[in-house]
């Protein structure tokens, strides 16, 4: 266990420095700290599409032992659902929930046009 967590923490220190940032202290933070909002009105939903994408990557990262561009396809349909669920919600941002929704609604749109475009090198067969 401990040279698959050695492989995959190589791999992650081995993708852009600008990615390692993002990921570490911007993008998994602000998607986990829906948790902080369950007991909000769909709190419950917002949590589940926010975490299920994060989670199935670690089945990813454990399989493939490193990370790639498999990586963005879990995003793809929970974190887009999560977007049009925020737009539909139309947060109110005056409430601390509804401000949330909007940082995290920006935040996943934006990793979503690069986990697009990393989905579409992955089906030409750029697996990097």
């Amino acid at each position: 266990m401990l040279d698959i967590t050695l492989t995959i923490w190589k791999s992650f220190r081995s993708i852009p420095l600008w990615v390692q940032i993002w990921v570490s202290f911007w993008l998994v933070p602000v998607n986990l700290s829906s948790l902080a909002f369950v007991a909000e009105d769909w709190g419950t939903t917002v949590a589940f599409l926010a975490i299920i994408a994060m989670a199935l990557n670690v089945i990813i990262l454990f399989v493939e032992q490193r990370f790639s561009r498999t990586m963005a396809l879990p995003h793809l349909p929970f974190w887009t659902g999560l977007v049009i669920l925020i737009v539909i919600l139309r947060p109110n941002s005056t409430t601390p929930f509804g401000i949330y929704l909007i940082v995290l609604g920006v935040t996943n749109t934006v990793s979503l046009v690069l986990d697009y475009i990393d989905a579409y090198r992955w089906l030409k067969g750029d697996r990097g």
